[in-house]
Formats: C-alpha cells, structure tokens, sequence
C-alpha cells in the first residue's frame, strides 16, 4: 500500500478551491479531480460529460484557471490530463 504523501499549504487551497466549483461541474453530470501541482501548473482530471464536452477548454480556463490565478498568485496555469 502506497503512502499518503503529506500535501503543502498552496496543495490545499487548490483542492479547496476545486471542492468549491465541483457542485457547479457535478450539476451538467461532470467531475473534477486534482492530480497534481508541480512548477506553478495544477493537474487536474475531467470526467464524465465534461470528459467529452467541446467547452472544457473553456470550463478550465474560464473557471478553474482564472479562480485558482485570483487566489494562488503562484499558478501559471490547469492542464487537464487522461488518466
């Protein structure tokens, strides 16, 4: 069994920003999960409707992107990633 790898402060206001816009996801039958963050980009992974959505560009760029940047001045940018 793998270790939980203990998370840094900027590590858990991302999630706790994700965890604020996942209702809105939820709510069109989508799902976000945080993978990582690593040199300034978060890593996350969409699924469900949004997995197949032609506007999740814009769901990460408009929403998650731009709320994470308003918050963690750190965040160069989301790459949604295939898992």
């Amino acid at each position: 069994m793998k270790k939980e790898q203990k998370r840094t402060k900027t590590e858990e206001k991302i999630i706790e920003i994700i965890e604020s816009i996942r209702p809105y996801i939820n709510m069109d039958g989508g799902d976000l999960e945080f993978i990582k963050y690593e040199d300034g980009y978060v890593f996350v992974h969409l699924s469900g409707h949004c997995a197949e959505c032609e506007l999740q560009d814009l769901t990460i760029s408009n929403s998650l992107e731009a709320t994470l940047q308003s918050e963690i001045k750190e965040i160069k940018g989301v790459i949604n990633v295939d898992i």
